[in-house]
């Protein structure tokens, strides 16, 4: 199935925003230069985007510009913190995951672990977790199962606009760790119970790490 896709026009009138800022966001990185889709129309080339990701994208823009430089959003909306390092008490002082996310986490991921220091990829983990467990989508069960599938798969998909996804069938959950977020079609025994976007799951966590609010 084709993604849905905006054009230029129709991005620039539904918005409000104009021709300048949309390539000054490009030029900035806060739009990824591959949602800059060339495509023939009957008016010759035109530039189209996908539409739910670009739409996302510039209301946080304009939702956060007021209160983060360009540079900084640049920052947030960019794939990973490569150097971040954070113990498990500076993750709770600063909120960005509740203590029984990080607990769980640790006993399942490392159990020695409390010393440690907790790369990017770690975080998003225990953030991913945090919110499914926050919303009640998952049970504790499952929260290990999705541990263990994000601490052997998600490095793989770093930088990838990717998402997660939970199935159930038959009382059996599985979670499926997919890059760039396509299209997914079960049959119909089995049910896409909870979805997260991990580009949004990783700018939420950004800002948190930032001392910003989400």
């Amino acid at each position: 199935m084709n993604e849905d896709l905006i054009s230029k026009k129709e991005l620039l009138d539904v918005t409000g925003i104009s021709y300048g800022q949309l390539y000054r966001w490009k030029r900035k990185n806060l739009i990824p230069e591959q949602w800059f889709i060339r495509k023939s129309s009957y008016t010759g080339q035109e530039t189209f985007f996908p539409r739910d990701k670009i739409l996302q994208r510039i209301d946080r823009i304009l939702n956060m510009k007021d209160d983060l430089s360009l540079d900084a959003l640049a920052d947030v909306f960019s794939p990973g913190l490569a150097d971040i390092r954070l113990t498990a008490g500076e993750i709770l002082e600063r909120n960005m995951v509740t203590s029984s996310a990080l607990n769980l986490y640790i006993e399942v991921a490392d159990p020695a672990a409390q010393s440690l220091l907790f790369e990017f990829d770690k975080l998003l983990s225990m953030y991913v977790l945090d919110q499914w467990l926050q919303s009640g989508d998952i049970s504790l069960e499952e929260g290990r199962l999705l541990i263990e599938m994000l601490n052997e798969h998600l490095p793989r998909i770093a930088g990838m606009d990717g998402g997660i996804i939970l199935i159930r069938k038959k009382g059996v959950s599985t979670f499926i760790l997919v890059a760039n977020d396509p299209q997914i079609y079960v049959d119909p025994g089995a049910k896409i119970a909870a979805h997260l976007s991990l580009a949004q799951c990783t700018e939420a966590l950004k800002l948190l790490i930032n001392g910003s609010e989400v």
